[in-house]
Protein backbone atom coordinates (compact mmCIF):
# COMPACT_ATOMS: atom_id res chain seq x y z
CA UNK A 1 0.00 0.00 0.00
CA UNK A 2 1.10 3.59 -0.69
CA UNK A 3 3.48 4.89 2.14
CA UNK A 4 1.06 8.14 3.64
CA UNK A 5 -2.04 5.78 3.52
CA UNK A 6 0.12 2.76 5.35
CA UNK A 7 1.08 5.74 7.98
CA UNK A 8 -2.51 6.77 8.59
CA UNK A 9 -3.68 2.96 8.76
CA UNK A 10 -1.48 2.72 12.04
CA UNK A 11 -3.82 5.54 13.73
CA UNK A 12 -7.23 3.53 12.42
CA UNK A 13 -6.84 0.46 14.39
CA UNK A 14 -7.50 2.23 17.66
CA UNK A 15 -10.28 -0.06 18.61
CA UNK A 16 -10.64 1.41 21.80
CA UNK A 17 -12.38 4.25 20.51
CA UNK A 18 -14.87 2.51 19.14
CA UNK A 19 -18.21 2.30 21.96
CA UNK A 20 -19.44 -1.08 22.87
CA UNK A 21 -22.40 0.07 21.70
CA UNK A 22 -21.45 0.71 18.57
CA UNK A 23 -19.46 -2.96 18.27
CA UNK A 24 -22.49 -4.39 19.25
CA UNK A 25 -24.16 -2.10 15.83
CA UNK A 26 -20.95 -3.59 13.77
CA UNK A 27 -21.40 -7.49 14.95
CA UNK A 28 -23.96 -8.44 12.22
CA UNK A 29 -21.57 -7.01 9.35
CA UNK A 30 -18.91 -9.19 11.42
CA UNK A 31 -20.79 -11.81 11.41
CA UNK A 32 -22.03 -11.96 7.84
CA UNK A 33 -18.34 -11.67 6.66
CA UNK A 34 -17.24 -14.86 8.70
CA UNK A 35 -19.93 -16.70 7.88
CA UNK A 36 -19.39 -16.10 4.10
CA UNK A 37 -15.25 -17.06 4.85
CA UNK A 38 -15.99 -20.08 6.48
CA UNK A 39 -18.56 -21.23 3.84
CA UNK A 40 -15.46 -20.54 1.21
CA UNK A 41 -17.65 -17.95 -0.62
CA UNK A 42 -17.25 -14.70 -2.08
CA UNK A 43 -17.95 -11.49 0.13
CA UNK A 44 -19.87 -9.03 -1.77
CA UNK A 45 -20.58 -5.54 0.07
CA UNK A 46 -22.90 -3.04 -1.22
CA UNK A 47 -23.17 0.05 0.80
CA UNK A 48 -26.20 2.43 0.41
CA UNK A 49 -26.80 5.82 0.91
CA UNK A 50 -29.26 7.98 -0.63
CA UNK A 51 -27.46 10.33 -2.81
CA UNK A 52 -24.35 7.68 -3.45
CA UNK A 53 -22.13 10.79 -2.61
CA UNK A 54 -20.17 10.80 0.59
CA UNK A 55 -20.90 7.68 3.49
CA UNK A 56 -21.58 4.90 1.31
CA UNK A 57 -18.13 5.65 -1.12
CA UNK A 58 -15.93 6.76 2.30
CA UNK A 59 -17.30 3.18 3.57
CA UNK A 60 -16.62 1.31 0.28
CA UNK A 61 -13.38 2.21 -0.24
CA UNK A 62 -12.19 1.71 3.62
CA UNK A 63 -13.79 -1.70 3.69
CA UNK A 64 -11.87 -2.53 0.44
CA UNK A 65 -8.90 -1.88 1.59
CA UNK A 66 -9.39 -2.94 5.23
CA UNK A 67 -10.11 -6.65 3.42
CA UNK A 68 -6.68 -6.57 1.65
CA UNK A 69 -4.94 -5.07 4.97
CA UNK A 70 -6.21 -8.03 6.84
CA UNK A 71 -5.74 -10.81 4.03
CA UNK A 72 -9.27 -11.59 3.63
CA UNK A 73 -9.66 -12.44 0.08
CA UNK A 74 -13.03 -12.53 -2.21
CA UNK A 75 -14.35 -9.71 -0.76
CA UNK A 76 -15.68 -7.47 -3.41
CA UNK A 77 -16.88 -4.20 -2.31
CA UNK A 78 -19.22 -1.71 -4.12
CA UNK A 79 -21.73 1.33 -3.26
CA UNK A 80 -25.17 3.08 -4.36
CA UNK A 81 -27.98 5.37 -3.53
CA UNK A 82 -31.74 5.54 -3.65
CA UNK A 83 -31.00 8.25 -6.42
CA UNK A 84 -27.68 8.98 -8.82
CA UNK A 85 -25.82 12.27 -7.86
CA UNK A 86 -22.07 12.59 -8.33
CA UNK A 87 -19.12 11.28 -6.26
CA UNK A 88 -18.78 14.95 -3.85
CA UNK A 89 -14.93 16.55 -5.03
CA UNK A 90 -14.69 17.01 -0.95
CA UNK A 91 -14.61 12.86 -0.59
CA UNK A 92 -12.34 12.50 -3.32
CA UNK A 93 -10.43 15.57 -1.87
CA UNK A 94 -9.99 13.66 1.51
CA UNK A 95 -9.24 10.59 0.12
CA UNK A 96 -6.26 11.63 -1.23
CA UNK A 97 -5.12 13.45 1.57
CA UNK A 98 -5.29 10.36 3.55
CA UNK A 99 -2.96 8.35 0.96
CA UNK A 100 -4.95 7.03 -2.07
CA UNK A 101 -4.17 7.62 -5.53
CA UNK A 102 -7.42 8.97 -7.55
CA UNK A 103 -7.57 9.66 -11.03
CA UNK A 104 -10.42 10.60 -12.90
CA UNK A 105 -11.08 9.33 -15.73
CA UNK A 106 -14.67 10.70 -17.44
CA UNK A 107 -15.94 14.27 -16.88
CA UNK A 108 -19.39 14.64 -16.59
CA UNK A 109 -21.95 15.77 -13.97
CA UNK A 110 -21.45 12.16 -12.27
CA UNK A 111 -17.43 11.97 -13.17
CA UNK A 112 -15.90 8.99 -13.01
CA UNK A 113 -12.91 7.74 -10.66
CA UNK A 114 -9.83 5.45 -10.34
CA UNK A 115 -9.08 4.77 -6.85
CA UNK A 116 -5.96 3.54 -6.31
CA UNK A 117 -4.56 1.96 -2.55
CA UNK A 118 -1.86 0.15 -3.93
CA UNK A 119 0.25 0.42 -6.76
CA UNK A 120 -0.27 -3.94 -7.68
CA UNK A 121 -3.85 -3.73 -6.90
CA UNK A 122 -6.87 -3.59 -8.74
CA UNK A 123 -8.40 0.00 -8.70
CA UNK A 124 -11.74 0.71 -6.89
CA UNK A 125 -14.19 2.62 -9.44
CA UNK A 126 -15.96 5.70 -7.72
CA UNK A 127 -19.16 7.27 -8.92
CA UNK A 128 -22.52 8.12 -8.20
CA UNK A 129 -25.32 5.00 -8.94
CA UNK A 130 -28.58 3.37 -7.83
CA UNK A 131 -28.05 0.53 -5.67
CA UNK A 132 -29.60 -2.05 -8.68
CA UNK A 133 -27.13 -0.56 -10.97
CA UNK A 134 -25.79 -3.09 -13.23
CA UNK A 135 -22.37 -2.35 -11.62
CA UNK A 136 -23.21 -3.62 -8.78
CA UNK A 137 -24.25 -7.00 -7.43
CA UNK A 138 -27.49 -8.21 -8.60
CA UNK A 139 -28.02 -10.78 -6.02
CA UNK A 140 -26.06 -13.13 -2.63
CA UNK A 141 -24.77 -9.56 -1.50
CA UNK A 142 -24.87 -8.00 1.79
CA UNK A 143 -26.78 -4.66 1.83
CA UNK A 144 -24.84 -2.40 4.64
CA UNK A 145 -27.48 0.83 4.65
CA UNK A 146 -24.83 3.75 5.97
CA UNK A 147 -28.07 6.38 6.26
CA UNK A 148 -30.89 6.12 8.40
CA UNK A 149 -32.81 7.84 4.99
CA UNK A 150 -32.02 5.25 2.45
CA UNK A 151 -32.70 2.76 5.67
CA UNK A 152 -36.37 4.53 6.22
CA UNK A 153 -36.57 4.26 1.61
CA UNK A 154 -35.34 1.54 0.76
CA UNK A 155 -37.44 -1.54 3.40
CA UNK A 156 -36.56 -4.24 0.98
CA UNK A 157 -33.37 -4.61 -1.14
CA UNK A 158 -33.83 -6.64 -3.89
CA UNK A 159 -31.55 -9.55 -4.02
CA UNK A 160 -30.01 -8.77 -0.48
CA UNK A 161 -29.35 -11.79 1.12
CA UNK A 162 -28.64 -9.99 4.56
CA UNK A 163 -29.60 -6.22 5.44
CA UNK A 164 -27.45 -4.30 7.97
CA UNK A 165 -27.89 -0.85 9.19
CA UNK A 166 -24.69 1.02 9.86
CA UNK A 167 -25.66 4.57 10.14
CA UNK A 168 -23.71 7.39 10.14
CA UNK A 169 -23.52 11.17 10.56
CA UNK A 170 -23.62 12.94 6.92
CA UNK A 171 -20.61 15.51 6.54
CA UNK A 172 -23.00 17.12 4.43
CA UNK A 173 -23.80 19.49 7.07
CA UNK A 174 -20.31 21.21 7.11
CA UNK A 175 -20.51 22.09 3.24
CA UNK A 176 -19.48 25.41 3.08
CA UNK A 177 -18.30 26.38 6.57
CA UNK A 178 -14.60 26.92 7.88
CA UNK A 179 -15.11 23.24 9.62
CA UNK A 180 -15.71 21.29 6.12
CA UNK A 181 -12.58 19.78 6.21
CA UNK A 182 -12.72 19.03 9.56
CA UNK A 183 -15.69 16.99 9.82
CA UNK A 184 -14.82 15.20 6.25
CA UNK A 185 -12.07 13.74 7.42
CA UNK A 186 -13.32 13.13 10.77
CA UNK A 187 -15.68 11.16 9.04
CA UNK A 188 -13.54 9.42 6.81
CA UNK A 189 -11.61 8.48 9.85
CA UNK A 190 -14.15 7.02 11.91
CA UNK A 191 -15.78 5.06 8.69
CA UNK A 192 -12.14 3.99 8.56
CA UNK A 193 -11.76 2.63 12.02
CA UNK A 194 -14.80 0.74 11.93
CA UNK A 195 -14.34 -1.12 9.03
CA UNK A 196 -10.85 -1.99 9.77
CA UNK A 197 -12.45 -3.53 13.37
CA UNK A 198 -14.94 -5.42 11.45
CA UNK A 199 -12.54 -6.77 9.51
CA UNK A 200 -9.53 -7.53 12.00
CA UNK A 201 -12.35 -9.74 13.79
CA UNK A 202 -12.34 -11.94 10.66
CA UNK A 203 -10.70 -15.61 11.43
CA UNK A 204 -9.65 -17.06 8.31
Amino acid sequence: MYSILKENITKFQNFEAISTGRKAVLQPLVEYIQQKVDNGQTVNLNFICTHNSRRSHFSQVWAQVAASYYHIENVFCYSGGTEETALFSKVVETLSNQGFHIFKIAESTNSIYVIKYDKNSLPIIGFSKKYDNSFNPINQFGAIMTCSQADSECPFIVGAEKRIPLNFEDPKTSDGTPQQNLVYTQRSTEIATEMFYVFSQITK
